[in-house]
């Protein structure tokens, strides 16, 4: 796919996933990489491989603030290599001051919707409680609680994305293959 999109001038700019977390950034980030033939950039992962920490850890030991400096110096860098790649946003990285500008700048945003209830159904499950600093010790109502909050604050942020794409259905291999097929042609026809 990706020789055909060059064969026809498709202009290469990274994409940008972005939204509340448990809306399924890395979830379909990952085939959608793969099915365009480009490279999958989680940018936790990368403020990980650099830092030597999880992101749990920078969190625990230097707090959010360094958490977040961290992140802004990573897209930086990540914005900076171009092209071919998807990059799956941090939930709190439209936030900062001048990234989504930057990300607008120099390549697609793609805001990654779904309800509150299907994000709280998915951040509940023990194996992405305990990868999320800020779900540590929190009943199924308070993270919904705080998934709500979280919503209403940061919309006007996602709001600034070139694009609004439905994340809902992202629990079966079957439904990520096929919401990743529907956002790559999309992608591919701007």
């Amino acid at each position: 796919m990706t020789s055909k999109l060059k064969n026809q001038g498709f202009v290469m700019k990274p994409v940008f996933l972005i939204g509340y977390m448990g809306c399924g950034k890395t979830t379909l980030g990952e085939p959608l990489a793969r099915l365009l033939g480009w490279r999958f950039v989680d940018l936790d992962h990368y403020i990980e491989a650099k830092c030597g920490m999880t992101a749990k850890e920078v969190f625990m030991t230097h707090g959010e603030a360094y958490f977040r400096k961290l992140e802004c110096e990573a897209l930086e860098e990540v914005a900076g290599a171009g092209g071919d790649a998807i990059v799956a946003c941090g939930g709190g990285t439209p936030l900062q001051p001048g990234n989504m500008e930057l990300m607008n700048r120099v390549g697609i945003t793609v805001w990654l919707r779904t309800s509150v209830d299907r994000i709280t159904s998915r951040l509940v499950l023990p194996e992405q409680r305990s990868k999320r600093p800020l779900l540590n010790n929190m009943s199924d109502e308070e993270i919904k609680e705080s998934v709500k909050k979280g919503f209403k604050a940061r919309n006007k942020f996602y709001k600034k994305a070139q694009l609004q794409f439905d994340s809902t259905y992202l629990e079966s291999e079957e439904e990520i293959n096929d919401t990743a097929h529907r956002l790559a042609s999309i992608i591919t026809n701007l």
